[in-house]
């Protein structure tokens, strides 16, 4: 049926800062939620190939400092390009097995010259096809030691089945205006990708869905010590301060009137299933549509620069 759409929720952990391994990784998660007739697959934010947990661990602020150089050039290379066709073979599994996908990336972006690395949130179509590549507007505190900023090509909404969706990265979801952005291109259902903790996940997620009268889907990765593979750099200097869990996941949905449809799921690896109603939305939106009746564009409204940014502009 047209209005019912049955979501799985990947909160993963990655084969951390592994792209080859986390790509594998992926690809399975991919084929169990297909065997189970998922038409939407979320991932968590910057899952591939992981969260830069080691700038909290290794004085991540210091100046000139070899360690996080060297672990920051690891990462580098092992971020997506996605113009390189690095996310071909998932493209391929979502035509194939007509699934709809929200995954987390570091992009190493080749229009940026390819050497800086930015959190994206990539929309791939169940035909298969990249719709959006949303670089993270803000990196958040010691993020803006290793991501670059983003900008707002991938403000963007995209239509699936009845329901229009739209996503953004971790702490975007607490700024008003992105949030605006994409209720004003109709959205109804809202994914928040996090990089795996129940602290980020459990106010707002409720909030944006009575907020917006959206469904919202909020998934985390998951993080914990074990989870560091051995050819880390600098593996022994991050174990030394590393908690036991570094991200115990907390993804969760929110329906149209702000409650809970499934409460967040904490410490738990795996695929989380759930079939939403789109009827919802119109039953919500009857007393309340921050972008229909109970807007006032006359009086306040949004402008949003979609262009995609880059230094050079070149006039053959």
């Amino acid at each position: 049926m047209e209005n019912l759409l049955k979501v799985a929720l990947a909160q993963i952990s990655p084969i951390w800062l592994n792209k080859k391994a986390t790509l594998q990784k992926i690809e399975d998660t991919l084929l169990e939620a297909s065997s189970q007739k998922a038409e939407l697959v979320v991932f968590g934010e910057a899952l591939l190939p992981g969260y830069p947990f080691w700038l909290a661990l290794t004085n991540g602020a210091a100046w000139d400092l070899k360690i996080n150089k060297e672990i920051h050039a690891h990462y580098v290379r092992n971020a997506i390009q996605v113009e390189a066709g690095e996310l071909d073979s998932i493209c391929a599994l979502a035509r194939e097995n007509k699934l709809a996908i929200y995954l987390g990336v570091m992009e190493r972006a080749k229009d940026r010259g390819g050497h800086s690395i930015y959190c994206s949130l990539v929309y791939i179509s169940a035909l298969g096809e990249i719709k959006s590549v949303h670089r993270k507007l803000q990196p958040t505190y010691d993020e803006r030691l290793t991501w670059a900023q983003g900008d707002g090509n991938g403000l963007r909404v995209h239509r699936l089945k009845q329901f229009t969706v739209g996503g953004l990265n971790c702490w975007e979801n607490w700024m008003p205006l992105p949030r605006a952005a994409l209720y004003g291109q109709g959205e109804n259902l809202h994914i928040a990708v996090w990089p795996g903790n129940e602290v980020n996940t459990k106010d707002i997620t409720r909030f944006i869905a009575r907020e917006s009268r959206s469904y919202v889907i909020s998934v985390s990765s998951l993080m914990k010590k074990a989870d560091f593979p051995e050819d880390t750099p600098y593996l022994k200097e991050i174990l030394e301060k590393a908690p036991d869990i570094l991200g115990n996941g907390g993804s969760c949905i929110a329906g149209p009137d702000g409650q809970w449809i499934l409460e967040p799921v904490v410490d738990a690896e795996g695929l989380i299933y759930q079939t939403l109603d789109f009827n919802r939305v119109y039953e919500e939106r009857q007393n309340f549509d921050p972008s229909g009746h109970y807007s006032r564009p006359d009086v306040t409204k949004l402008y949003v620069n979609r262009e995609r940014q880059s230094t050079i502009e070149f006039k053959d």
